[in-house]
């Protein structure tokens, strides 16, 4: 029993604090606590512990630093393989896009070639406007963007706008700084497009969804899920093969287009001039001029049965002197 005593005594010894001390370090505890309030914060106080934590900085970073790249040898040698592998991967697709450069090449050659042998324009213009486009929020069609460009940049209503995948839609309202395009998306967009595959004709119709439908198809559409979706230039708005999408069969069984340039977010737009067909009337061509009229009255009275001839045929060219 003694020696528990002692022991419990020895032990009461060890953890007696000084309550003096205590209460000093509650104190000082408070007046740092107070101190740190925004509102309430002595400007010494602030200029002191900024110059802390500037000589404390470079003596933590040196410290961290042996700990840091021991963290980070596990996930770089992850990121080593990973980038291994997308190397691998990265050059067998440059080979098949070597391949496919040179079939490219080739064909561009014999399209030329052709083009000028059967004296045909190319369908687009090489000139293009480039121009940012800007969300608009109001105005009189529900799918449209704004974009910084106008007629001082050569920019007229009617023509197309891409992005780096495909068509988005064409120009409708230009202003001197200022165009507004059509999406293909809009309710009221109505553009003729085909079938890059089998050349089957449909029109494309924006209902204000990401997939506007292909209407007017016909009884038997020569149309499969993926094909490639055209312009086809019928209705002389836009030019012929500009990319549009992928046609898909919705679950009511009709025929919309996964438009190309919803891959991105439509920023940057090119703008490409195209003057479409003009009509015969429009062109200032002379009116087409037949031959003289018969006069089938005439001969019946001169009771003959044969019809008049021209003096002009009757005339002959050496000022009326015959052989």
């Amino acid at each position: 029993m003694a020696q528990w005593r002692s022991a419990r005594q020895g032990a009461d010894d060890t953890i007696r604090f000084s309550r003096t001390l205590l209460i000093m370090f509650m104190a000082i505890s408070a007046v740092l606590i107070a101190a740190d309030r925004s509102e309430d914060r002595v400007e010494a106080v602030t200029v002191f512990r900024a110059a802390f934590n500037d000589l404390s900085l470079p003596v933590l970073e040196a410290a961290a630093q042996p700990l840091r790249g021991l963290y980070n040898i596990g996930p770089w040698w992850r990121r080593q393989i990973e980038l291994a592998s997308e190397i691998r991967e990265l050059r067998q697709e440059m080979a098949e896009l070597r391949a496919w450069r040179d079939v490219a090449l080739n064909y561009s050659e014999q399209m030329r070639r052709q083009q000028e042998l059967l004296n045909l324009d190319p369908p687009m213009p090489r000139s293009r406007i480039t121009a940012w486009a800007v969300t608009e929020t109001g105005g009189p069609f529900v799918r449209t963007r704004l974009v910084g460009v106008g007629t001082e940049h050569g920019v007229a209503p009617g023509y197309p706008a891409l992005n780096i995948y495909g068509v988005i839609g064409r120009t409708i309202d230009v202003g001197a700084r200022s165009s507004r395009i059509l999406l293909l998306t809009d309710l009221n967009s109505r553009v003729s497009v085909m079938a890059d595959r089998s050349n089957a004709r449909a029109m494309l119709i924006g209902d204000n969804t990401d997939f506007p439908r292909l209407d007017y198809l016909g009884r038997a559409p020569d149309i499969r899920e993926g094909d490639r979706i055209v312009t086809s230039g019928d209705d002389n708005i836009l030019p012929r093969g500009l990319p549009i999408g992928e046609a898909v069969l919705d679950r009511r069984g009709v025929w919309r287009v996964a438009l190309y340039a919803s891959a991105t977010p439509i920023d940057l737009i090119w703008i490409w001039p195209f003057d479409p067909v003009a009509q015969p009337e429009d062109v200032g061509l002379p009116p087409l001029t037949g031959p003289a009229p018969v006069d089938t009255d005439g001969a019946q009275e001169s009771g003959s049965g044969e019809a008049p001839v021209s003096s002009a045929v009757l005339e002959p060219e050496n000022g009326g002197e015959g052989r």
